[in-house]
């Protein structure tokens, strides 16, 4: 049986009523319906405003939420086998049925394989949709850093993936989205050609390296094929009554328009500017300790605050729900060395456990979200123990 302590939590009521603001799905932006042509799940179309997604109707549906992965496919493949969401068989299938899964951001940085795990979950978007399901992912702050073109925190794999990736789509035919789901097999094949090089020519590898820093910025400027692949998702997202961006909303990110700044930073990552000295960066979103990306406010326990006390941090974190009508909020960012974990009543969900071998190299968790209730999901075996929790009223 779960553990009612922290595998298995519901979400706390509101001391006042919460009612959507600007985030209800009849925005400026046109709704429209996932494909579910084989969805035999009974459960009403997921429906989708904003562009990039920002409001998602999901009705019934089981969302499962994934933290920090950091270019480590290995630990991002065993997260998503444990919650039931990919095949165990190396063919990386969907398997989740009409779940919706969203994943926290910071693919990028401390790992070899992160243009592998962004197609990974492109592929399974693709073919979650055929079955009723959803894949969506927020971007981090390393995603952000690397459109800018920080690169500070990237492991030398990580250049040699660049090149290797450069060299892949100039030498293909297809589309770009044939061309990029394909990936995440190729990879394996270049990598295993580029270890067994690495003894043998030593000064080519040099060069190589130099090379794969000028991938990573053709790869990853704004309006490069990468930037514009992360363009294509949100910095905050609201999946039913549950809010989830990397590091954390504030009331006056809600007050500035949730919607207004995943399009500025969208646009920001698919356009190059002609002339980088007259564009303004989406500050509010993505530079500055208090940034969605960089806000950690939610995710240091009590003894590292300074200038907040924690009943001040709840006051914030509910006025921020009651602000954008959501139930919780969960987020990445931060890593959590006791295993993913909820605070304030239960209000916020820290879900980024540092799985990435660049990173703690910890065990893998997920959490999971049926209605008004959460669990954490630690093992396999916990996906098909019963979900212990009362539900709010």
């Amino acid at each position: 049986m779960a553990s009612l302590c922290l595998n298995s939590l519901p979400v706390p009521p509101s001391s006042l009523p919460r009612k959507p603001t600007e985030t209800s799905l009849s925005s400026s932006y046109p709704s429209f319906l996932l494909h579910n042509n084989n969805n035999h799940s009974g459960f009403k179309p997921i429906v989708v405003s904003g562009d990039p997604p920002t409001f998602v109707s999901a009705p019934g549906r089981t969302i499962l939420a994934v933290g920090d992965l950091h270019g480590d496919l290995k630990q991002a493949r065993y997260a998503l086998e444990m919650a039931g969401v990919l095949s165990s068989d190396g063919q990386d299938l969907w398997t989740g049925g009409d779940t919706v899964l969203v994943q926290l951001g910071d693919i990028l940085d401390r790992g070899e394989d992160e243009i592998a795990i962004l197609s990974l979950l492109r592929s399974l978007d693709k073919q979650a949709k055929a079955k009723g399901g959803a894949v969506f992912q927020v971007n981090g702050n390393h995603e952000t850093m690397n459109v800018e073109g920080d690169f500070r925190y990237v492991d030398s794999g990580g250049f040699d993936e660049c090149n290797d990736f450069l060299e892949y789509i100039n030498g293909c035919e297809g589309d770009w989205e044939e061309t990029f789901t394909a990936w995440v097999d190729v990879s394996e094949r270049w990598k295993e050609g580029r270890t067994m090089s690495k003894s043998y020519w030593g000064p080519w590898n040099l060069l190589k390296r130099q090379k794969g820093v000028i991938a990573r910025s053709i790869l990853f400027r704004p309006g490069g094929l990468l930037a514009r692949e992360l363009a294509r998702h949100a910095v905050v997202l609201k999946v039913n009554d549950w809010v989830f961006c990397h590091g954390g909303l504030l009331p006056h990110h809600v007050a500035y328009g949730i919607e207004r700044m995943n399009k500025e930073v969208s646009e920001w990552m698919r356009v190059q500017h002609e002339n980088d000295d007259n564009y303004k960066m989406p500050f509010i979103a993505t530079r500055g300790y208090d940034s969605v990306v960089w806000n950690r406010l939610y995710s240091r326990d009590s003894p590292d605050l300074v200038d907040y006390q924690a009943k001040q941090v709840y006051s914030i974190l509910d006025e921020t729900l009651q602000a954008i009508g959501a139930k919780a909020m969960v987020v990445g960012h931060t890593p959590q060395t006791i295993g993913v974990n909820c605070k304030y009543n239960c209000s916020i969900w820290r879900v980024d456990v540092g799985m990435s071998s660049g990173v703690l190299n910890s065990r893998p968790e997920v959490l999971e979200i049926i209605g008004d209730k959460a669990r954490v999901i630690r093992c396999k075996s916990d996906r098909h123990s019963e979900l212990e929790a009362a539900a709010y009223t």
